[in-house]
């Protein structure tokens, strides 16, 4: 990310979809796009962690780069929705940080 905010992700995910006609998908068509990347993700960790290995002649994938196809995915979700994703995360932080405050074990915990 080079030290990005999702903000500026977002202003690059923008500039990138406004050189073409087609501009952003629409919300349903981003939702199966998402639903496919996710797959392929799950594909290339069951692949890697599960009981289902790769046949011989199937490529390696990164689960890097399928994690980058979420995130591009995700970004263009939200701005076709006009979602502010930087202001969504925080919501969601601080949801999870109020929620969630004590429903783990902390590492600094004397337990």
């Amino acid at each position: 990310m080079d030290g990005k905010t999702l903000r500026e992700l977002q202003r690059d995910v923008d500039a990138y979809i406004r050189q073409y006609r087609e501009g952003y998908f629409k919300p349903l068509s981003m939702l199966a796009r998402m639903a496919e990347e996710v797959g392929e993700l799950a594909r290339e960790v069951n692949h890697r962690y599960g009981e289902k290995p790769k046949k011989p002649d199937e490529a390696e994938g990164e689960i890097a780069m399928e994690l980058g196809d979420i995130l591009f995915i995700v970004i263009c979700f939200a701005n076709s929705m006009g979602i502010d994703l930087e202001e969504a995360f925080h919501r969601v932080m601080h949801k999870y940080n109020t929620r969630d405050a004590n429903r783990w074990t902390r590492v600094d915990s004397k337990d």
